[in-house]
């Protein structure tokens, strides 16, 4: 099911090749036997609502110096990260192996399984549930998860879910902004 002209690959070791790699402490082993079902998408913009400026990646790495913005130290405590992030211009970084359990779902569910992020892989997009995501946001997002799908079949279409979908009620990304329909033609 990958896209014809997807030309992301996934090593052995479950790291995209071409991806710029910046490894997270914030991740542990999956359960045995346990492979990813899942893809989740997220958003995330830090400060709230601005782009740039390598707070994700602090964040996500534990290195978030809380004097930089009032509501980094709201944050500074947590551990969190997501497999990928993909910036406004489609900049692809990966902070978690896809073989590994990335901290990126919190408390979850799918189709009655628990512990999302037991089974799942987490994709961020740099943005906000307000703002539309940028086209080379979607061009990257759908070859990840051409690549994804490709090398993980138990990911099909019908398991690319927003964060919302799997976090009701607790979580509302990628939100509205976030054209659906758009990117499953991409994937098409």
């Amino acid at each position: 099911m990958q896209p014809p002209n997807s030309k992301l690959v996934i090593g052995a070791d479950g790291w995209l090749k071409g991806a710029r790699r910046v490894p997270s402490p914030n991740h542990n082993q999956r359960p045995e036997g346990v492979s990813p079902s899942l893809l989740v998408i997220h958003n995330i913009s830090l400060p709230p609502g601005e782009f740039g400026g390598g707070y994700i990646e602090d964040f996500f790495c534990n290195r978030l110096k809380i004097d930089r913005h009032p509501y980094f130290s709201e944050i500074a405590d947590m551990q969190v990260a997501s497999h990928l992030l993909i910036n406004r211009a489609g900049d692809i970084t990966q902070f978690v192996s896809l073989l590994d359990r990335a901290w990126h779902a919190g408390q979850s569910c799918f189709a009655g399984q628990e512990n999302c992020n037991d089974f799942s892989i987490g994709v961020e997009l740099e943005g906000t549930d307000e703002l539309p995501y940028t086209e080379h946001q979607y061009s990257a997002l759908a070859e990840v998860a051409g690549a994804i799908m490709g090398s993980f079949p138990e990911i099909t279409a019908d398991n690319l879910v927003g964060h919302a979908d799997i976090s009701p009620g607790r979580k509302t990304d990628p939100g509205p902004a976030f054209d659906w329909a758009y990117f499953r033609e991409l994937i098409r």
